[in-house]
């Protein structure tokens, strides 16, 4: 077994966020023992498949991850020998992948394999139609969901239009944003109670009447603070945009068109509210649904909480991410050791399908059905320092199309690899990988899984594997980052750090220099060759941000989270260019955000709370 190799920082989140507690708050759990808790939990679904006949017939009323409880499953499990050894070896495989930090699932999974909640999903998505009795439905899981620790997605696009005519009560519609406000105010409650929430991904469609109040309802101090929120936009919109036309508003209840509103206008709103807060992004529906692998089931219409998971009702997102600066050997990709990590990593996303308790039955049989999963990545901008590959450059855009290309490649084959021992989805019938379906399109596969990459943005878990985060570029060389309970953990890439103590410059005062600076790009005493490779996120344009994300969206059948971090200065044109970059390259959504427009930012330089860090100087190159 690999020997476990943490950061200080990997430590301090573990401790604070993962391991195992007793009721006095005390530490009960060892990081070695959080991932064995996790192989030998996952792993259990083997049996699953090994003993099909037994497994029916011994505990028919139980749930699967209830089953692997019971002293009957235990004995079986002793019993047979081959099916034990199976297991055992399937788990230490799924340890050796965590220790060696090779490969992590999400977060739920992290936390709740093997224990009471047994909640693995990162994310679900909740149906809300325009009737009390489904809002406070969706309310009631989202509750439940957001307590377990994921998040949640919704399309507020079916409700009514604010006063609108209500018929039963002889009165008038309060609006979606009304009974998001409502969702919100839960979920804070649920925060306030002392357990880690997830966020809400809140939508809604350009052509709703609402729409208006809908982008600048972040704009407002307070409001929505445990939401992300997206504008659902269509072709026709973007075509709108440029051909400088109007575009109908519909009433949802009627599907009446209730006016005309300048494309433009609407646009620009979205761009000078996305500005000043971060919100809202832009969710490209057409695009989304071009991708859908069961488009007989429904529309895509939501993701999760982060937007690189579109999801149908109910269905929930399961994900894990490959570090990539961990392949990197002898200065090349590993692509042998990339593809062993891809087949095991598929095989344990699969098992976590039916290790998860689902907060209710229409969950459980969509995700039964289409076994989605989301494989992605980490280290993205790590991988390029040790190939010494600037971030901004088009050998970083090829490289990100090299590398998902083999990850979507081995992925698909990892996943018609388990249909030979456990068949396929079971909405495969009617997808676009069966020849015989009327949805048929592309390539004929047999599939264990309806889709099979996702790229999300791996906040945490990048922080236990010492990596960055997702496919995003280096938000800067050092900086702090602030968890839910305040804590304060100072990063300092460890890359840059070894590359300056070869050059015989790294000390303290030079770092904190650096630290107030934000950039190294003016600093005519470190080496060319070191700043090049060592951009950070303001020292790159709008345009290659979009860009690497559209390499990676070109080979990702789900979708691609990644934010375009701007500095301070960045002006609301450069918003415009980039969501408008983004559609034009095929991404699935995008979101901005310029520095220190929040107060509630997560990242921060290590000298902002010291002085005001004068930006001006630092995407001069770029304009």
């Amino acid at each position: 077994m690999p020997k476990l190799k943490l950061s200080n920082n990997a430590l301090q989140i573990l401790e604070k966020k993962y391991l195992m507690k007793n009721p006095d708050g005390k530490v009960i759990e060892k990081p070695e023992d959080l991932f064995k808790r996790v192989a030998n939990n996952i792993a259990l679904a083997d049996a699953k498949y090994l003993l099909k006949e037994e497994i029916i017939t011994l505990e028919n009323n139980l749930e699967y991850f209830e089953l692997v409880k019971t002293k009957p499953f235990k004995n079986l499990l002793r019993k047979t020998k081959k099916v034990k050894s199976r297991v055992e070896k399937t788990e230490k495989e799924f340890y050796n992948l965590m220790a060696s930090l090779d490969f992590l699932p999400n977060s739920p999974t992290l936390f709740n394999a093997g224990r009471s909640l047994q909640q693995l999903a990162a994310c679900f998505v909740l149906p809300v139609e325009d009737n009390l009795d489904s809002i406070f439905k969706a309310l009631h899981y989202a509750a439940k969901i957001s307590k377990s620790g994921s998040g949640t997605g919704f399309n507020f696009s079916h409700l009514r239009p604010k006063n609108d005519v209500i018929t039963s009560v002889t009165g008038f519609s309060s609006g979606p944003l009304s009974f998001m406000k409502i969702f919100d105010a839960v979920t804070e409650q649920i925060k306030l109670g002392g357990l880690r929430r997830g966020a809400h991904m809140g939508i809604l469609r350009v052509d709703h009447p609402d729409i208006e109040e809908f982008i600048t309802i972040k704009a407002r101090e307070k409001v929505l603070e445990n939401f992300n929120i997206s504008v659902a936009v269509t072709d026709k919109f973007m075509n709108a945009i440029r051909k400088n036309k109007p575009y109908s508003l519909i009433n949802p209840r009627t599907q009446e068109k209730v006016k005309e509103e300048s494309a433009e206008k609407i646009f620009d709103l979205i761009c000078e509210t996305a500005h000043k807060t971060g919100d809202p992004g832009l969710i490209f529906l057409d695009k989304i649904n071009k991708d859908n692998p069961t488009p007989k089931l429904g529309i895509l219409e939501a993701t999760d909480s982060c937007g690189e998971q579109p999801l149908l009702p109910y269905e929930s997102a399961n994900l894990g991410s490959i570090n990539l600066s961990n392949i990197i050997i002898n200065n090349k990709i590993d692509f042998n050791k990339l593809k062993k990590i891809i087949h095991i990593a598929v095989h344990f996303l699969d098992n976590v399908i039916d290790m998860c308790h689902y907060p209710n039955n229409e969950t459980k049989e969509i995700v039964y059905a289409n076994r989605k999963i989301g494989l992605g990545v980490m280290g993205f901008a790590d991988m390029l320092v040790k190939l010494k590959i600037p971030y901004n450059s088009e050998r970083a855009v090829k490289t990100a199309e090299k590398i998902i290309d083999f990850i979507r490649k081995e992925a698909d084959n990892a996943s018609a690899n388990l249909v030979k021992e456990r068949l396929t989805f079971p909405n495969w019938d009617q997808s676009i990988y069966n020849k015989k379906s009327r949805c048929f399109s592309g390539k004929h596969m047999p599939l264990r899984n309806a889709t099979r990459i996702t790229l999300a943005p791996t906040g945490s878990i990048s922080i236990i594997a010492n990596t960055s985060f997702g496919i995003e570029p280096l938000f800067a060389l050092t900086f702090t980052r602030i968890l839910e309970d305040g804590t304060e953990l100072l990063t300092v890439n460890k890359y840059f750090k070894q590359a300056l103590e070869k050059k015989n410059l790294y000390n303290k005062d030079f770092m904190r220099y650096i630290a107030k600076k934000g950039t190294i790009q003016n600093m005519q005493s470190i080496s060319q060759d070191i700043r090049n490779t060592f951009v950070v996120s303001y020292d790159i344009s709008p345009e290659y941000h979009v860009k690497i994300q559209a390499a990676f969206q070109e080979h990702v059948d789900n979708a691609v989270s990644k934010t375009v971090t701007l500095p301070n200065i960045a002006t609301v044109e450069d918003v415009k260019i980039t969501y408008m970059l983004a559609y034009k390259l095929g991404c699935k959504g995008i979101s901005i955000y310029r520095f220190d427009s929040r107060a509630d930012q997560v990242l921060f330089l290590r000298a902002v709370k010291e002085e005001q860090i004068n930006l001006t100087n630092w995407l001069k190159h770029l304009r």
